[in-house]
């Protein structure tokens, strides 16, 4: 299916590669930004005062206003197109990563996150509508894993640089610093950033009210796909994602005793592995778009066996080798959580496809904030005791699971007959 050519399909080429990149570039900043937090935990705690809940609240406030803003991201990419919702993005995130390098209080510093979570939110799905528009269908699943090995990009410019700024000239400097990245994609974007190829213009929308609203969400999550991408999103994305966002940092060195140094190499281990296995994965799917789901459910199951042996290992601390071992399968979180949009995206036609890839990705951010939320807690009633913390991402694994099984036959049967019927309407029969 992946090496079709579909009618009306646009050309790719230098151009679109051109292009995409200026928009994958704001993607690569707002990822910065969004994992800032993850090697600053602990200076932020010492900063503002505060405890495991309430720092885990940092995260958990960023992804809850991004989770949430994911749907409506999603009708406002198929509506207003991607520049202009990059754009109003790459204005928020900025304001909010300034804001928290001079936030002064706990209270203020929360609001900061907030609004980097809202930026945030508007980068991924626009530029998935990015590559959709500027690329053949064929393309897709390579486009959505360098989009995401951007992103990883991105966490590692954060784990490497800004926690060596943040130790060398400070927590106010290092994020006002790094806040004028903002300001440079915002110029690329606005000088060379176009929606689309000439003579590919989307169809215009007759209705834009609430109706048309309701049909968009309706339709697209009545396709099994965009629900199994969904699920496929929730599973796999979301123990990585609590690990570099804030809680591997602490669990390194407090429960591991490793130094602060140690524990940024292996934090910078998960995203090399990301970005490594993200090539791969994006070439398997474009090859073989039936490896989507062993690959998705693999990388799970590789996952919680590997975090059930390092926190049953006896001992206060687990060697060397299993931390390595558990960041590097760590690792393919990220690329798993992209096939999610694999789904997804041949479930739903063109029209569709912003709403769709944002109800997809509300799955690994809703995981993601609920297992943030549930380690801080079980951190704090427990005495820091983090095996009993990290095992509530067993718990939401079995759910996935679960919910995947259910739906992906379904999901097959349905984008067996979009198949079906998409070749019958390329057939041209001879006046």
């Amino acid at each position: 299916m992946s090496n079709i050519t579909r009618p009306g399909d646009p050309p790719g080429g230098r151009r679109a590669a051109a292009v995409w990149g200026i928009g994958v570039s704001v993607y690569f900043v707002a990822v910065i930004f969004r994992t800032s937090l993850g090697v600053a935990g602990l200076d932020a705690a010492d900063r503002f005062h505060v405890n495991a809940s309430a720092l885990s609240t940092f995260s958990i406030l960023q992804l809850l206003v991004y989770a949430g803003m994911q749907i409506p991201v999603g009708l406002l990419v198929d509506r207003l197109g991607t520049k202009k919702v990059l754009a109003i993005g790459v204005v928020l995130f900025t304001a909010g990563q300034l804001g928290f390098a001079f936030s002064p209080t706990y209270g203020t510093a929360l609001a900061s996150r907030a609004l980097l979570g809202c930026g945030d939110a508007m980068t991924f799905i626009s530029v998935l509508r990015l590559g959709s528009r500027w690329f053949p269908a064929r393309r897709g699943p390579l486009v959505a894993q360098l989009a995401g090995l951007a992103g990883m990009a991105g966490n590692l410019v954060s784990t490497l640089l800004l926690a060596r700024l943040l130790h060398g000239i400070g927590w106010t400097s290092a994020f006002a610093g790094s806040s004028l990245a903002g300001v440079v994609v915002l110029v690329l974007l606005l000088l060379f950033l176009k929606d689309h190829p000439e003579g590919h213009e989307p169809e215009p929308f007759p209705h834009r009210g609430a109706a048309y609203v309701r049909r968009q969400i309706t339709a697209s999550w009545r396709e099994p796909g965009t629900r199994l991408g969904l699920w496929v999103h929730f599973t796999t994305q979301f123990p990585a994602m609590v690990f570099l966002l804030l809680w591997g940092m602490p669990f390194l060195v407090e429960a591991q005793g490793l130094t602060r140094a140690t524990a940024g190499e292996l934090l910078t281990l998960v995203v090399l592995s990301n970005m490594a296995v993200g090539l791969v994965y994006g070439q398997v799917v474009a090859r073989h778009h039936e490896a989507r789901l062993p690959l998705a459910l693999g990388t799970v199951g590789a996952t919680a066996l590997v975090w059930a042996t390092t926190l049953a290992y006896p001992g206060d601390h687990a060697p060397m080798w299993l931390l390595i071992t558990l960041c590097a399968v760590l690792g393919a979180c990220g690329p798993a959580s992209m096939l999610g949009f694999d789904f997804a995206r041949p479930a739903n036609p063109p029209e569709r496809q912003g709403t769709a890839s944002g109800i997809t990705n509300m799955g690994g951010f809703v995981a993601s904030m609920t297992t943030l939320f549930a380690v801080g807690v079980l951190l704090d009633a427990t005495g820091d005791d983090y095996r009993i913390a990290f095992s509530s991402v067993f718990l939401l694994q079995a759910l996935g699971v679960s919910q995947i099984l259910r739906l992906r036959s379904r999901a097959a049967r349905r984008e067996k007959e979009r198949l079906v019927a998409s070749r019958v309407s390329s057939v041209h029969v001879p006046a």
